[in-house]
């Protein structure tokens, strides 16, 4: 039985997930202790279903992985139409891993907030150079001044919007893909990023995965 299944919305997330869980020697970044994971398997996308096939049918999607997999972790976005709010879909996750076999102890449910874009950012030079500037000391200004960036934050409120922007008025023209978010994840400290969802994610691997003597 592998150690852990990952189960996304969809593949921007998953790029995600798989940049931060690839690294050579990615258990010292999270500091937790050595688990088996391969993102080319061990990473599973709800092809055709997105952010609402998943709040409404992850038991039945992710049923067929119970036997393979000892523990499960589920994430998607929290905005999307129709969505109930983060605290609804944590829930509803919550009740669809059950089902599919995986007790609480053994799963995770995680809601990005707003969306999969949050994980782009940071204020490292890493997240400017994928979206096509020099530093973050060049980007920042700009985000500012375009009113996306507020001076007291350091990642926008909208980071899809602002990602967009970005991309489309630096000094490099970059296609906005999906590889951008392994780009970012791969590189950047888990320290310096301060979404909650990844925060917690972090935990949950060193609560389950404890560095010895911890």
């Amino acid at each position: 039985m592998r150690d852990l299944l990952v189960y996304v919305a969809d593949g921007n997330m998953a790029e995600a997930v798989g940049g931060l869980l690839d690294r050579d020697q990615a258990h010292l970044v999270i500091g937790c202790a050595p688990f088996t994971f391969d993102s080319r398997t061990d990473i599973k996308v709800a092809k055709g279903q997105n952010d609402p096939g998943v709040y409404t049918r992850a038991d039945a999607l992710m049923q067929p992985y119970a036997e393979e997999y000892a523990r499960a972790v589920v994430i998607m976005d929290e905005e999307w139409e129709g969505s109930p709010g983060a605290a609804a879909i944590v829930e509803r996750l919550r009740e669809h891993l059950t089902a599919a076999g995986w007790p609480p102890e053994r799963a995770l449910a995680l809601v990005v907030s707003p969306e999969a874009d949050v994980w782009l950012w940071s204020d490292s030079p890493h997240t400017a150079t994928a979206l096509g500037w020099s530093s973050w000391d060049a980007l920042r200004p700009a985000l500012e001044q375009a009113g996306l960036l507020e001076p007291d934050r350091r990642k926008p409120s909208r980071p899809k919007e602002a990602a967009e922007w970005a991309l489309g008025r630096g000094p490099k023209r970059i296609p906005r893909s999906s590889k951008l978010y392994r780009q970012v994840s791969g590189k950047v400290s888990v320290n310096r990023c301060e979404d909650d969802a990844l925060a917690v994610f972090v935990r949950q691997l060193r609560r389950w995965f404890p560095q010895e003597g911890a």
